[in-house]
């Protein structure tokens, strides 16, 4: 679910910005704080917001060795994945080992993050089948349904070539049929596609979205 853009384009306010202009990164953060949350709200549930502050003062920090090599929210993406994977690397002990977080259940961190994160029964299933997914396929997944972004884009956010975005999208979305078919919500005969689903809970969370 890509931000609606009015004004200047990312790559203009990142220019303004970088020639002093403090409303242009006020600009910036207000149009994609929105995407940031909902990043963490899935991961982290009550401590979201903390790690969205936690991203937004790195991405200041880190601003000068931006060199736009990929798009601002590309960027802005891949700072809020090492953050999340910080916030992981001290609430699992297992994670000291796996620093790609491939084993770990994001479920295990925070369950209340489904209740936040949807409303229906069969959209909290939803989120918890994502949750059990390895950290990077359920990013991949909600970057490439939610957040509308490229193959090319998602490659730069998880450092990885777009051919292998490609494989990996391919084998997330059975993984997560599959965690959907294995833990279905309570009382449920809905019998669509994962894909389906990943759509009407896009149109739930703008529906409820402030305007």
């Amino acid at each position: 679910m890509s931000e609606r853009v009015v004004g200047p384009d990312d790559a203009a306010l990142v220019r303004a910005w970088r020639a002093g202009d403090r409303r242009a990164a006020s600009a910036l953060v207000e149009r994609h704080i929105d995407g940031v949350s909902r990043f963490f709200t899935t991961k982290a549930g009550a401590h979201a917001d903390d790690l969205v502050q936690r991203t937004f003062l790195r991405v200041a920090e880190a601003f000068p060795t931006y060199r736009e090599e990929a798009p601002f929210r590309a960027w802005l993406f891949g700072i809020a994945r090492h953050v999340l994977f910080e916030y992981l690397r001290s609430r699992l002990r297992d994670a000291r080992n796996d620093d790609d977080m491939r084993v770990s259940e994001l479920v295990a961190i925070d369950p209340r993050a489904s209740t936040l994160a949807a409303v229906r029964a069969e959209q909290r299933a939803l989120v918890r089948a994502l949750q059990r997914l390895p950290a990077d396929a359920q990013i991949l997944l909600e970057l490439y349904y939610w957040e509308d972004f490229s193959i090319a884009d998602i490659a730069s956010v998880l450092s990885i070539p777009p051919g292998t975005v490609k494989s990996r999208l391919f084998k997330a979305r059975g993984l997560l049929r599959d965690e959907v078919e294995a833990h279905p919500a309570p009382d449920s005969d809905d019998a669509r596609s994962v894909r389906l689903q990943l759509a009407d809970w896009l149109a739930d969370v703008k529906e409820r979205r402030p305007t």
